[in-house]
């Protein structure tokens, strides 16, 4: 199959298909001819897929579908959060016969793939991170996500202890409720090493903008946090701004250690490449892919870079043990009692919230330590 290039494929389909799309879609197989019939699939990056992130973690997924028989792969990178993401999937359906389309980022779920599931009812969505509700949303969309909480956690410990000023820092795109439980569930981990260790966040207001980026993280070192993390698309800025300013460095979605040497600690990466396999392999069985999934590092969502060589014996000791409690499926983050950084309760004593917690899907707070406001 010939691809056309990404910008051909959208001005095509606004010139050619204009009209017809609903007529020339395709219909969906039903489920038991999966494992018979070939199944092309649809992948779009907000942004590169060779960012050092979020899009790098995705198009690796991706990669890992590549050796499965009769799978057909149809990616687009640098596609914004606009009316262009609703193009390229209408192109990746009539153009390209995809069945199954994973728009990755953010953004895209409200209003571009509702519009489009509604358009195109026999075409199948997942969406990474949007909130899937059965009452209110179509069936032939889902939500998927991990709790990757759990690495900056951990992340977390090995900050704790490579931290000689107590201050650690975070570099943020926007307040929602994963970027904010990442943001936490670092601090959380530092404390359990030193209880008076402190976060600074800094929200950029975009998941891409390297010049924000740098200034947040020069900023959060110029006031005294000498390890560094973030939650935005492409760590790379950030990473190689904090190593080159000589803090340590915990990276996010991919592994980062290339770019900040040794002040790279450890990493909280995506497996994205287990999730999608699982897709695919349940819709070849003839089963039905779920609508809402969600796993951490016990179900292989979640995966750590390499420790560094600047993590201390004590560090590695606790990170490991911490990670094979992980592992085992008992642990939580959020633990009772827990207050914001206003003072309030937000979670009840006497009541953990486990990785499964429906709550942790709507966090809208900062806990007690960390330096910031989700205004």
């Amino acid at each position: 199959m010939i691809k056309l290039p990404s910008v051909s494929r959208r001005q095509f389909l606004q010139t050619t298909l204009a009209g017809a799309a609903a007529a020339a879609t395709p219909g969906l197989l039903s489920s038991a001819a999966f494992a018979a019939t070939p199944l092309t699939i649809g992948f779009i990056y907000v942004g590169p897929k060779d960012d050092y992130g979020y899009n790098q973690a995705h198009a690796e997924g991706a990669a890992a579908l590549k050796s499965i028989e009769g799978i057909t792969l149809v990616e687009e990178e640098n596609v914004p959060e606009t009316v262009d993401v609703q193009k390229t999937m209408e192109s990746m359906i009539n153009l390209d016969g995809a069945k199954l389309l994973f728009p990755t980022s953010f953004g895209y779920f409200d209003p571009h793939v509702l519009a489009m599931a509604k358009k195109y009812p026999d075409a199948q969505f997942r969406h990474c991170g949007g909130l899937w509700t059965k009452e209110k949303h179509p069936a032939n969309v889902g939500s998927y996500f991990g709790y990757i909480h759990q690495g900056q956690y951990l992340n977390g410990i090995t900050a704790g202890y490579a931290s000689k000023s107590k201050k650690i820092g975070f570099v943020a795109a926007k307040p929602i409720p994963q970027v904010l439980q990442n943001i936490n569930a670092f601090l959380l981990g530092a404390r359990s090493v030193d209880p008076s260790i402190t976060c600074q966040v800094i929200f950029t207001g975009e998941w891409s903008l390297a010049v924000k980026e740098a200034e947040a993280t020069n900023a959060l070192i110029d006031q005294g946090a000498d390890v560094i993390t973030c939650h935005v698309d492409s760590p790379k800025v950030v990473a190689q701004t904090a190593a080159g300013r000589g803090a340590f460095v915990c990276g996010y979605h991919a592994n980062q250690s290339a770019l900040a040497g040794d002040k790279y600690l450890t990493g909280a990466e995506w497996a994205w490449g287990n999730v999608y396999t699982d897709f695919i392999k349940t819709m070849q069985a003839g089963k039905p892919i779920g609508n809402f999934v969600r796993g951490g590092l016990k179900d292989g969502f979640v995966k750590m870079s390499p420790l560094g060589k600047a993590v201390s014996a004590d560090a590695r000791a606790k990170f490991e043990a911490t990670q094979k409690t992980m592992l085992g499926g008992n642990f939580a983050v959020f633990k009772g009692g827990l207050k914001d950084n206003k003072g309030n309760v937000v979670v009840p004593a006497g009541k953990d919230y486990t990785e499964q917690a429906i709550e942790l899907e709507s966090m809208n707070y900062l806990v007690e330590g960390v330096i910031g406001s989700v205004a």
